[in-house]
C-alpha cells in the first residue's frame, strides 16, 4: 500500500473516528504533498513525488514541530507544545521505525566501506547512498556529522 493510499485511508479513519487532532494533520500532511507534487511538475515529474520525497518532508515535518513545541515550552505555552506532540505523534505512524544510533552508526561504516571513501570530499556520495537507501528511517541531519567525523578521522 503506497503512503498516498495510507494518507487517505487514514483520514477516513479519523474522521470516522472524530478524532480532530488526526484529521487537521493529516489534511496537513496532504496539502503539504499537493504542494511538493505541484513543484515536482515544474522539474517534469508528472506522477508526483516518490515515498522517498515524501518520507522526507514527514521528517521534515516532525523537526519543525519538535523546534515549535521547544519554543512553546521555553514561551510558557504548554498546551501548544501539547498539540505540536500530538501532531508529531500522528505524522510518525506513517514513519518507518527509525534506525537506533548503533544501526546508522553501522551503516554509515557499510557504506563508507563500499564506496571507499576516504576524506571528506567523498562525504556527498555517502549522504547521497544513505538518502536512497535509508530514506525515512534516521535523522540526516545527525548523520551528516556522524559521516564527517568518520571521514575525517576523528
Amino acid at each position: 500500500m503506497t503512503l498516498r493510499t495510507q494518507f487517505n485511508d487514514g483520514l477516513k479513519d479519523a474522521m470516522r473516528a472524530k478524532d480532530t487532532r488526526a484529521v487537521s494533520t493529516i489534511r496537513m500532511i496532504l496539502a503539504g504533498l499537493k504542494d511538493r507534487d505541484i513543484e515536482a511538475r515544474g522539474r517534469g515529474v508528472t506522477d508526483g513525488i516518490d515515498d522517498a520525497g515524501i518520507l522526507s518532508m514527514l521528517q521534515t515535518m516532525v523537526k519543525q514541530r519538535n523546534e515549535s513545541a521547544g519554543m512553546y515550552e521555553q514561551g510558557g505555552r504548554p498546551e501548544l507544545a501539547q498539540q505540536e506532540r500530538e501532531e508529531i505523534a500522528v505524522i510518525e505512524r506513517y514513519l518507518p521505525k527509525q534506525m537506533s544510533e548503533e544501526e546508522v552508526a553501522a551503516a554509515i561504516d557499510g557504506i563508507v566501506t563500499e564506496l571507499g571513501a576516504a576524506s571528506i570530499k567523498d562525504m556527498g556520495k555517502v549522504m547521497a547512498e544513505l538518502k536512497a537507501r535509508h530514506a525515512g528511517q534516521m535523522d540526516f541531519a545527525k548523520a551528516g556529522g556522524l559521516v564527517k567525523a568518520r571521514l575525517s578521522g576523528k
